[in-house]
């Protein structure tokens, strides 16, 4: 294959191509979807509270159902369902030893953990559509549209319509898992994510310094791309070292490895935990009235606001990293194989140095989340900048686009090594005498 450029091989690649194209023909029709409108909804409410993103619980709903959450569409809910019932059998699969022990399986067991997290995402869409619902008759009764009916029957009606819509997505996410390229859930966020970056250009289009505000914008991004790139990128490699078995004149094993611990192992969990915790006082204190504690803990350049969102960011980061990566069960698993790291005896201080060194990467890592998350919203704050285009530069968003597009590229570029891989073989098969039948 000759030497063009990365675009040019993977069109030329059949395969490749029908997978790009699945992608985007999926990708297209979970968009028109969008344009089906939820039975006996506001249209108001919702887009009210999808502008005030960063001060609502709305504000983590649109993210991870695909930024519609503000559209008055039975796609509302998108792939959070499916995306909370998965971080819901990640958890417990660590935590429950039945349902790790399933999971070890192998091809049998995942496929059985998979049909239980769509069995879950079942009632999971059924609350919070009913969360949905009862947001709009709480706060704001009268403008919920009764000519379909009240009361029980609208309900009904509104909460299957999200529900069904939210296993849609979860269908279209699976086949482009399966037929496309990527993974399907992940594309679908950040299609929806960035599907609003036109329209709040377009709403910041009347602003006397747009351009400056777009040239501002731009080079904003560009440097938090490159530092969210950097540190994803980013691992701690530990040196593996495989025991020497003799038999007889021949060696055995002794290969060197690595075992990679990224920096930012726990990925944008923390932000999302954090988040879902951080908005539950805001609501009770709207709730019981007590506008000023609202006020200050709603105020996202506030020392309190502050404060406890970075806590929070560091808890949920010790925690997901010490739930997901072991160091005891990773110390034992490398001493039953007959590996060890150098300079270290197998088993306790194995395990002692691996804890260690987590909770130094956990550090790094945790920090730069934090910064991720607070510092945008002080960047932002004297320009004329739409809420949904400072949420998007905020951690979760920003952090979802770039991680998505980073798993892509590495995709691709497995498809087209695949591809020169095989073509080498068969210049090889052919200079041999082969011949294909």
């Amino acid at each position: 294959m000759e030497n063009q450029g990365g675009a040019l091989q993977l069109l030329k690649v059949p395969e490749t191509r029908q997978r790009i194209l699945v992608t985007l023909g999926l990708l297209l029709a979970y968009r028109f979807g969008f344009q089906v409108p939820i039975p006996g909804m506001s249209p108001a409410f919702l887009r009210e509270a999808a502008q005030n993103a960063n001060q609502s619980v709305f504000g983590l709903m649109n993210a991870f159902s695909g930024g519609d959450i503000g559209r008055t569409s039975i796609f509302s809910l998108g792939i959070m369902p499916y995306i909370s019932a998965s971080i819901i059998f990640s958890m417990l699969t660590k935590v429950s030893p039945k349902i790790e022990a399933i999971a070890k399986e192998g091809a049998s067991g995942q496929k059985r953990i998979n049909q239980w997290t769509r069995l879950l995402a079942v009632p999971i869409a059924l609350i919070q559509a009913l969360f949905v619902y009862t947001g709009v008759f709480l706060q704001s009764p009268n403008m919920i549209d009764s000519s379909i009916g009240s009361g029980v029957s609208l309900a009904l009606v509104v909460m299957l319509s999200l529900t069904a819509g939210a296993m849609f997505c979860m269908w279209v996410g699976e086949l482009i898992t399966e037929y496309g390229i990527g993974n399907g859930a992940s594309l679908i966020i950040m299609a929806g994510i960035c599907a609003d970056i036109p329209l709040a250009l377009s709403q910041m289009a009347g602003d006397v310094d747009f351009y400056d505000t777009i040239v501002y914008l731009v080079g904003l991004w560009i440097a938090i791309v490159v530092v969210i790139v950097y540190i994803t990128k980013g691992t701690r490699r530990i040196p593996i070292q495989y025991a020497r078995l003799t038999k007889g004149q021949r060696v055995y094993g002794g290969q060197k490895h690595f075992l990679p611990l990224k920096i930012n192992m726990a990925g944008v969990m923390p932000i999302v935990f954090a988040s879902i915790i951080f908005v539950l006082p805001g609501v009770l204190f709207a709730a019981l009235d007590l506008n000023w504690l609202e006020t200050v803990f709603n105020d996202p350049r506030g020392f309190v606001h502050i404060v406890l969102q970075i806590t929070l960011i560091f808890a949920f980061c010790f925690f997901w990293n010490r739930l997901m990566f072991q160091p005891d069960q990773i110390a034992k698993d490398l001493m039953e194989r007959g590996s060890f790291i150098p300079g270290l005896r197998p088993g306790q201080k194995t395990a002692e140095f691996l804890d260690h060194t987590l909770t130094r990467i956990t550090v790094v890592g945790a920090a730069f989340l934090a910064v991720l998350s607070v510092l945008p919203g002080f960047v932002t704050a004297s320009t004329p900048l739409s809420p949904a285009m400072a949420y998007f530069l905020g951690g979760t968003s920003v952090l979802i686009v770039v991680g998505v597009a980073m798993d892509i590229v590495d995709k691709l570029n497995a498809q087209l090594v695949m591809r020169n891989y095989e073509g080498f073989m068969k210049g090889s098969a052919n200079a041999a005498g082969w011949t294909r039948k």
